[in-house]
């Protein structure tokens, strides 16, 4: 599962969950092709789920995974370990670097757009703050 910030992605939808489903495909197909664990291409079928349990907004992406892939040289086919696919922690730390970074491409080209309470987020510095203060925490979904 590969989550979001309610916060940010509360008042630019469209934009957000485009780089959401983005973002969560590229770490995927990154870590899976890479030589270890798996070294492989590999299917995706993602799906946006935007409310969590408690019924309040929670956006994020659950995937359904092949658990093997096409080789590189696409000779083979190439099967996960047993009960292994590929490493929580590695993919949580390139999906949130990868989120974060991306995340002013949007507000660059006027895609993001924030009033209310977050009216300062549609300031650069203030969502560039914001970012840095998320890329210091710890991100495991």
């Amino acid at each position: 599962m590969f989550t979001l910030s309610a916060e940010i992605a509360a008042q630019n939808k469209a934009a957000v969950y485009d780089l959401l489903f983005r973002v969560a495909s590229q770490t995927m197909l990154t870590i899976a092709a890479a030589r270890r664990p798996l070294g492989a291409h590999i299917g995706i079928t993602a799906v946006l789920h935007t409310w969590g349990s408690a019924l309040m907004h929670h956006p994020h992406i659950h995937m359904l995974v092949p658990d093997s892939g096409i080789s590189p040289d696409r000779q083979r086919w190439v099967s996960s370990r047993p009960a292994f696919l590929l490493p929580v922690r590695v993919l949580a730390k390139l999906f949130h670097r990868l989120l974060l970074s991306r995340l002013m491409e949007p507000h660059s080209a006027g895609r993001l757009h924030f009033f209310g309470k977050r009216a300062d987020l549609g300031h650069r510095c203030a969502l560039q703050h914001r970012i840095t203060i998320a890329h210091k925490k710890d991100w495991v979904d």
